[in-house]
């Protein structure tokens, strides 16, 4: 996929006139890059003599790469991408370390199908309207943590307070995908040993919200039946525009259709020449089975 031209800049130079949103290109590469007053002037210089923008110039003299530029674009637009230290970090957040490339654009083509089915006008009309977007998947491997994840990640994109719930009491994973501690969270929560205040900030995505699983319980099955998961569900769908809740894989037992029956949507991820028919199909029938819309399937192609 090819990567889009810097558009025009709001400002020449590198003035500073305030958040990254009022900020020019030049401002953003100079802080970012810790330009002296001597680089910028050959940047500007070289910009003037060719007629071209100052990312365009940094980049012709060395000064810069073009990740270096769309990543200062990125903050222009108040469009959450991660800088360079972080993205060897969570290597499985390809819609923040590399939001212009292919698996991005992918993601973002889902999000707008999740957006009208299941938080906008595709919902069923006399029916309950979903609350959640549940992630299942028939089994370990298919990639439904690594989905669940940058589906959140582009819906918090949009601006909306977003949520990602691990509910995969089983074997957590995503306080790892994002780098961040998990010494309490939903299975706290479930079992009276934790307050709704284990819910943390996402760096680097001011929309983003994560509520992590805690220490694994002896019996995740019970505690995501009990009426109280039921009533915390209804509570963050209350104080949150977009709720995704990630699940454990099927062949570990039905958490993840009990799970989906209190968010009130599912969509299932499959892997690609891995996934098995049957076990696709026996995932379908158990979460058809309750009150959740199945909003879709997706086939991974990607990471696990």
């Amino acid at each position: 996929m090819n990567r889009p031209r810097e558009p025009l800049e709001g400002s020449e130079g590198v003035v500073d006139q305030g958040g990254p949103g009022d900020r020019s290109i030049g401002s953003l590469l100079a802080d970012t890059l810790r330009l002296d007053a001597e680089q910028i002037e050959r940047i500007l210089a070289w910009q003037r003599e060719h007629g071209v923008r100052f990312g365009e110039a940094a980049v012709a003299l060395g000064y810069a790469r073009t990740d270096d530029v769309l990543f200062a674009l990125a903050q222009q637009y108040h469009y959450p991408m991660a800088a360079e230290e972080r993205r060897q970090a969570s290597p499985e957040l390809v819609t923040l370390n590399d939001a212009f490339g292919t698996q991005a654009e992918a993601f973002r083509a889902i999000r707008s199908q999740a957006m009208m089915r299941v938080w906008g006008a595709m919902t069923p009309p006399g029916g309950p309207a979903p609350r959640a977007l549940a992630v299942l998947s028939p089994s370990s491997g298919d990639g439904k943590t690594f989905f669940a994840a940058n589906l959140a990640v582009t819906l918090a994109q949009l601006g909306g307070r977003t949520l990602l719930v691990d509910a995969d009491l089983r074997g957590p994973r995503l306080h790892e995908v994002f780098g961040l501690p998990n010494p309490s969270g939903l299975s706290g929560i479930l079992s009276g040993r934790a307050d709704r205040h284990v819910v943390q900030r996402v760096p680097g995505v001011p929309s983003l919200f994560l509520l992590p699983a805690g220490p694994t319980p002896p019996n995740p099955l019970e505690l995501v039946e009990r009426p109280a998961f039921a009533r915390l569900m209804t509570e963050l769908c209350s104080r949150f525009e977009h709720v995704v809740v990630d699940t454990p894989a099927h062949e570990f037992g039905a958490d993840g259709p009990v799970i989906a029956s209190r968010c009130g949507a599912a969509l299932l991820v499959a892997r690609r020449n891995a996934s098995r028919l049957a076990a696709l199909q026996r995932l379908l029938g158990a979460s058809g089975a309750g009150p959740v819309r199945v909003v879709g399937v997706v086939l991974n192609e990607f990471a696990g």
